[in-house]
């Protein structure tokens, strides 16, 4: 079954509906996640407004693909070395 993406609007909603006074498994349903999902996402984002919240997702963005990079670099040099240990 594929993960569903919620937006970051759809997100604070969540939790600023069940902060009014919503309830979980009424918001949840609304939503179509179950309500580990909700309290998974107030552990993270229970602060955050959605400025925050896309701005954290931009930064884990980037930080991964710069991650990949430097996987892909540190591959590149050892390869390297090993083809010039083997010339010597």
């Amino acid at each position: 079954m594929p993960r569903k993406k919620c937006s970051e609007e759809q997100i604070i909603y969540a939790l600023r509906s069940v902060e009014g006074g919503a309830k979980i498994g009424e918001v949840c349903r609304q939503l179509g996640v179950a309500e580990q999902t909700y309290f998974r996402w107030k552990r993270q984002y229970g602060g955050l407004g959605v400025s925050e919240l896309r701005e954290l997702r931009q930064l884990r963005d980037e930080n991964s693909s710069l991650k990949r990079l430097v996987a892909d670099l540190s591959l590149d040099k050892r390869m390297l070395q090993k083809v010039l240990a083997k010339k010597v």
